[in-house]
C-alpha cells in the first residue's frame, strides 16, 4: 500500500506492504485461488485473477530532501518520527553482530515484486554511499516481459516505492549479503507467486522476502491449494521465506477494494511453510536509543498520521495484520500456542518495526530529476528486516536454515533472550463507521505481534544453533 500526504513541507512518506486487491485480467497458465485444510473461503473473481497493487487514488508526489530527515524535523512538521538505518539496527542490537563480522556474507536475500524500479541500482548505490554501507551487491532478474516504466502510472510508482523499501532495508540489515530482485511482469497474485516459484526452482537465494499478499477469502480455496506447493518446496529446499502479515489490521480488502467487516488473514503469510512477520512501533528517543519495549503498530486512530497520509483525521485501517487462517490447520510448531490459535494456523509468527508514526528514510529517484530522501513505513520495512536477521543467522550457521518457525517457537518456549516481549496494543481497525474488532497483545503468543519482537544480538546465534 502506497500512501502519500500533502503538506507544505518537503517529505513523501510511503506505506508499503499488503496491497489493495481489485479484479484483474487473467494470467496465462494461472488460476486464482488458495486454500488448504479447514474453514470456508470465498471464491476468486470469475477471471481467475486478482491484481495486487498499491492504493493510488488521490495520490500525488511531493518534493524530497537531499539528506535524510531527522526525527526532530519530522516531529516538528508532521508530528511523526523518522529514523535512518543505523538507529533501527541499534534498536535490534545488530551492531554487536556487525562488529564480529556477522553481516550476511556468503548469503543471498531474494525479493519478489511487480515491475520493480527502473532506478533501484543507482538508488541503492546512493543509499549505501551516504550511509557508508559499501558497494551494493544487487542482481536483477526479470520474469516475463513487463511494460516500460510509466512515471504517470500510480501502480508502477507504488511498486517502485515498495521495491525501494524492500531492497534498501534488506541490505541495511545484512549489508554483506547479496540481494537478488525478482521483477515480475504483472501485478497479479499469480504472477508474484510464480516469481517465487522461479526463485525457488532456480535456487536464487537462501532467504526470500515478500511484502505483498491478499486475504484468503478474496483469493479462494482453489487458488490457495494450487499455489501452496511453492512454499512447501521452498522449505524442502532449505529456503527461508519471510512474508508480511498485512497492514490493514485485522481487516483486509476483497477483490472489489472493500474492507472485510470481520477478521481475515493474508496469504501467503498464512502458509505454514513461511515466517509471517507482523509489525511494531519502535519506542526510541530522538537519538535512536530505546526508551522501552515496542508496542503493536496501530495508527488507525492517530489523527496526526491519518491527516498526513489520508488528508483526514480518520480512522482509516493502518495497523499490523494478524488473525487465524481459514485455509490452513494449525502446524505442529504452534501446538504450544493452541489456546490462542485453536485448530488453525495463526499469524504473525514474529514482529519488527513498521509504524507510520516512526518512519524510516529511503533514497529514490525513479520519478525523475535528482530525486532524494523520503520516509517510508509499513510491512515492507519489517519483512525485509527480518529476512536480514535470517541471513545473518545463515552466515553464523554456515548453511541456509530453511523454515525457522519450529526454532522460533522452541526458543520462545524456553524464554530465550532473542525474542523480546511487546508491551501492549491491538490490531482493531475502523473505517466508514465500521469497527473490526481484532486481537490484543498478551503475554506470550498473540495474533497481533506473534511471539514478540527481536534482539538480534541473541536471536541470530540462537537461530543458527537451533534451526
Amino acid at each position: 500500500m502506497r500512501l502519500f500526504g500533502a503538506s507544505s513541507a518537503r517529505l513523501a512518506v510511503a506505506c508499503a506492504s499488503v496491497l489493495t486487491a481489485v479484479a484483474g485480467g487473467a494470467v496465462a497458465g494461472g488460476n486464482a485461488a488458495l486454500g488448504s485444510t479447514a474453514g470456508s473461503a470465498g471464491t476468486a473473481s470469475a477471471s481467475g485473477s486478482l491484481v495486487v497493487h498499491p492504493a493510488a487514488s488521490n495520490v500525488h508526489r511531493v518534493s524530497m530532501a537531499p539528506v535524510p530527515f531527522s526525527a526532530a524535523q519530522c516531529e516538528a512538521v508532521f508530528q511523526i518520527k523518522c529514523f535512518v538505518p543505523d538507529q533501527v539496527e541499534a534498536a535490534y542490537s545488530l551492531p554487536a553482530l556487525y562488529r564480529q563480522g556477522i553481516k550476511g556474507k556468503g548469503r543471498t536475500i531474494v525479493i519478489v515484486d511487480a515491475f520493480g524500479s527502473p532506478t533501484i541500482s543507482d538508488d541503492l548505490l546512493q543509499f549505501d554511499q551516504y550511509l557508508g554501507l559499501g558497494t551494493p551487491p544487487l542482481r536483477i532478474v526479470k520474469v516475463g516481459h513487463g511494460p516500460a516504466f510509466n512515471p504517470g502510472n500510480g501502480d508502477m510508482i507504488g511498486w517502485a516505492d515498495e521495491t525501494t523499501l524492500d531492497v534498501e532495508y534488506a541490505h541495511a540489515g545484512a549489508p554483506a549479503a547479496k540481494i537478488v530482485l525478482v521483477e515480475v511482469a504483472k501485478e497479479t497474485v499469480q504472477s508474484l507467486a510464480l516469481g517465487v516459484k522461479y526463485a525457488v526452482q532456480h535456487k536464487l537465494g537462501d532467504v526470500i522476502s515478500l511484502s505483498w499478499g491478499e486475504p484468503e477469502q478474496a483469493l479462494g480455496r482453489q487458488f490457495v491449494s494450487a499455489y501452496s506447493p511453492i512454499f512447501s518446496q521452498a522449505a524442502k529446499s532449505r529456503i527461508s521465506v519471510v512474508v508480511s502479515s498485512g497492514d490493514s489490521g485485522a481487516s483486509g480488502q476483497d477483490d472489489n477494494g472493500n474492507y472485510y467487516h470481520h477478521p481475515v488473514a493474508s496469504w501467503p503469510a498464512t502458509s505454514p511453510y513461511v515466517t509471517a512477520v507482523g509489525d511494531t512501533t519502535l519506542n526510541l528517543n530522538a537519538s535512536g536509543t530505546r526508551n522501552g519495549l515496542d508496542t503493536a503498530w496501530n495508527d488507525t486512530y492517530s489523527a496526526d498520521v491519518n491527516n498526513f497520509f489520508f488528508g483526514d483525521a480518520g480512522p482509516n485501517p493502518l495497523a499490523t495484520g494478524g488473525a487465524k487462517s481459514v485455509d490452513y490447520g494449525r502446524p505442529g510448531y504452534q501446538k504450544a500456542v493452541r489456546t490462542i490459535t485453536g485448530s488453525q494456523r495463526g499469524i504473525p509468527d514474529i514482529s519488527m518495526s513498521a509504524s507510520c508514526g516512526v518512519a524510516v528514510n529511503v533514497f529514490e529517484t525513479f520519478t525523475g530529476g535528482q530525486g532524494g530522501w523520503t520516509a517510508s513505513c509499513g510491512t515492507s520495512e519489517s519483512a525485509p528486516m527480518f529476512a536480514a536477521i535470517v541471513a545473518l543467522a545463515d552466515q553464523v550457521a554456515g548453511r541456509p536454515l530453511g523454515l525457522v518457525n519450529p526454532a522460533l517457537y522452541t526458543l520462545a518456549g524456553k524464554h530465550a533472550p532473542g525474542i523480546v516481549p511487546v508491551a501492549s496494543g491491538n490490531n482493531t481497525v475502523s473505517f466508514s463507521g465500521v469497527t473490526v474488532h481484532g486481537y490484543s497483545v498478551r503475554h506470550g503468543y498473540n495474533l497481533v505481534t506473534g511471539l514478540g519482537s527481536v534482539n538480534g544480538k541473541y536471536l541470530v546465534p540462537e537461530l543458527a544453533h537451533s534451526a
